[in-house]
């Protein structure tokens, strides 16, 4: 393949004025990789799209949720290599939510002013950075630091592959598409269980970072030269000049806007939850509440992860065809939200005997809130689907990053028994209180809702 700036005189080229390095909103007639010019992008079929968008992007939440959800099970060696209390993991875990939360305002606004791929090429390298730091640190403060780099680089891993779902795929057909895209984490939490303990059993949790390093570059080279730019239709006019001020406009209607925030907060709270457990505090409590050793957690974690994976595909392919016969995307969402606060409740009255069943019931019905983005992406204008749904991702993460912390902070309010394990007391406190924090939200839920946007500022 032949890289030459400027080009667009033949098959195979690859205009760099317009791709990796650029920082300028795409323009019509410009060359992207191989053969995609202006007419191929406007005509690839569904299968190549899937193929050539879906799949990459997809892929780059994989990485996204196996940095996530890794710690979960290396929690113990961590905790014993570094003498981590409850709230030092916590809060090391937890630090990945903060970077990923704060970029996320600014992460919408490039998102749909410069596309996805450019921004998830840069982004996946900042990622492959903090996990080389993180696989060569000896210290908490150096930890922090490259568990930060990690959240910021793949933040926008999610987002894009939404923003390029929205720009490739009709908007009916978003429920389904975005449950494909969120298959792929499904698969990375499934990672982060048995694989993951079996090759830090092997070789120490370090390798495990090495390996991620190495995965992230070659995923950046993949974005670079297989995704296509998408080209936008002549109907959704000349984005050249939708500005900087146009945008944080649109910002500041989303979040004066009553639906946004109705759905938001149960999203940030239940979703919190869920990544907290997922992430890290599920694994802690099996070992110190249902008293399973390590192998066990994993399997059990295992078990979660199937769970959310068949969530995340039955509820999606549920979800469209509920619409077919008139049932709107929240119904679905408030289903999913109430049977997962039934399954915590249960989680809090400390049946171990189901733990297992408990995490899969967890997993499963947890997902629902993932169809709040396919629900936004409906409701809001294309061009600002970037912007509202990285609005909701940076609320959920907020949440998650306050909660995870949170819980570790109540947790130690009883002391340790040691070895890394904690109070199964503390354990029952934190699901008692955030349960309530969530049932406050759910109850907010089930008010009625309208399901268009209808306010002036809101229309293309």
């Amino acid at each position: 393949m032949i890289l030459r700036p400027g080009c667009g005189c033949f098959p195979g080229a690859v205009d760099l004025s317009m791709g990796l390095f650029s920082m300028y909103p795409v323009r019509k007639g410009a060359c992207v990789a191989d053969h995609f010019n202006k007419e191929a992008l406007t005509t690839i079929s569904d299968k190549r799209v899937f193929a050539i968008v879906l799949v990459p992007f997809g892929l780059g939440y994989f990485l996204s949720y196996l940095f996530r959800t890794v710690n979960v099970v290396i929690a113990p060696d961590l905790a014993a290599d570094l003498r981590l209390t409850a709230a030092d993991l916590g809060l090391l875990t937890s630090i990945y939510f903060v970077l990923f939360a704060v970029f996320q305002t600014p992460l919408g606004v490039i998102l749909d002013r410069y596309g996805p791929r450019r921004v998830q090429i840069i982004l996946l390298l900042i990622a492959a950075l903090g996990s080389v730091l993180f696989a060569l640190s000896h210290s908490m403060l150096v930890l922090t630091i490259a568990r930060s780099l990690i959240g910021l680089g793949v933040s926008g891993c999610l987002m894009a592959a939404l923003k390029a779902n929205a720009q490739w795929f009709p908007a009916a057909r978003l429920p389904f598409v975005n449950a494909c895209t969120m298959t792929f984490g499904t698969f990375g939490a499934l990672t982060a269980t048995i694989p993951v303990e079996s090759l830090a059993g092997l070789y120490g949790w370090r390798m495990i970072f090495v390996v991620l390093a190495v995965f992230t570059v070659a995923l950046a080279l993949i974005t670079a030269f297989i995704i296509p730019d998408h080209q936008a239709r002549q109907n959704e006019g000349d984005r050249d000049s939708y500005n900087i001020s146009d945008q944080f406009r649109d910002l500041g209607a989303i979040y004066c806007d009553r639906f946004f925030w109705q759905i938001a907060v149960v999203t940030m709270l239940h979703g919190g939850v869920f990544l907290s457990y997922q992430a890290l505090w599920m694994g802690p409590w099996l070992a110190d509440v249902a008293g399973y050793t390590q192998i066990q957690v994993a399997n059990a974690m295992l078990f979660f992860n199937i769970g959310m994976f068949a969530g995340v595909i039955g509820i999606g392919v549920l979800a469209d065809r509920l619409q077919n016969v008139g049932f709107g995307l929240i119904t679905v969402v408030r289903a999913g939200v109430g049977a997962s606060l039934f399954i915590q409740i249960m989680i809090a009255a400390e049946f171990t005997s189901l733990a297992v069943f408990l995490c899969a019931g967890f997993g499963f019905f947890g997902s629902s809130t993932l169809l709040v983005y396919a629900l936004l992406g409906q409701s809001f204008p294309k061009h600002m689907v970037g912007k509202v749904n990285t609005a909701q991702n940076m609320l959920i993460f907020i949440g998650a990053f306050v909660l995870q912390w949170g819980i570790g902070v109540i947790i130690d309010f009883w002391p340790s028994p040691g070895d890394g394990r904690y109070d199964p007391a503390g354990h029952q406190v934190a699901l008692i209180i955030v349960i309530v924090l969530e049932i406050l939200a759910f109850i907010w839920l089930l008010m009625p809702v309208r399901d268009r946007l209808t306010s002036e500022s809101m229309k293309e």
